[in-house]
């Protein structure tokens, strides 16, 4: 694999990561571990073809399945910027051992998402305290009206909060 090639991958995932945090951190995960499996074959190996082609075809998969998460949002009738909030949403509610249906999570996503999108007007959210307030308050009230999580956790909120920052950080005006 060429460099430029190398490059060109980790800048994807640093581009996909600007919007959807939590997917953008397992891919980065994921293609390092790629990397120093790479890195630390032994020097008789060094050559192989059989290793060389293994290591083609696990970039070639790699490549594809960040491709696929990069349109899954399509196949849950949402956006992509929409999709980061649902994955974080998911991924909470396993960390935490809780179930809420994705029938319910697809349209919660998207109320996230409308109620960053509303503070995301401000150009100087990020040093407005009062923004950032009023954004915490609306997302707690919203996921509170919705059922999610079923019992408080102060780490779900934060989880989200640092999603939607993330989000808001990145997005292009």
């Amino acid at each position: 694999m060429a460099l430029g090639d190398t490059l060109t991958l980790k800048r994807t995932i640093e581009d996909f990561k600007k919007v959807n945090k939590i997917k953008g951190v397992d891919f980065s995960k994921q293609f390092k571990a790629l990397v120093e499996k790479y890195n630390e074959r032994d020097e008789q190996s060094v050559l192989v073809s059989d290793v060389l082609e293994d290591f083609s075809d696990e970039i070639i998969d790699f490549y594809h399945a960040l491709r696929k998460e990069r349109e899954s949002f399509s196949d849950l009738g949402i956006d992509f910027e929409e999709k980061a909030f649902f994955d974080i949403l998911k991924a909470i509610a396993h960390k935490y051992d809780f179930n809420y249906p994705d029938e319910k999570l697809i349209p919660l996503s998207q109320q996230v998402k409308n109620v960053v999108d509303d503070k995301a007007k401000y150009t100087d959210w990020s040093s407005r305290e009062d923004i950032k307030a009023e954004l915490k308050i609306d997302l707690i009230m919203l996921l509170a009206t919705n059922g999610y999580p079923p019992i408080t956790h102060d780490e779900v909120y934060k989880e989200i909060l640092e999603q939607a920052e993330n989000f808001k950080k990145y997005r292009k005006a």
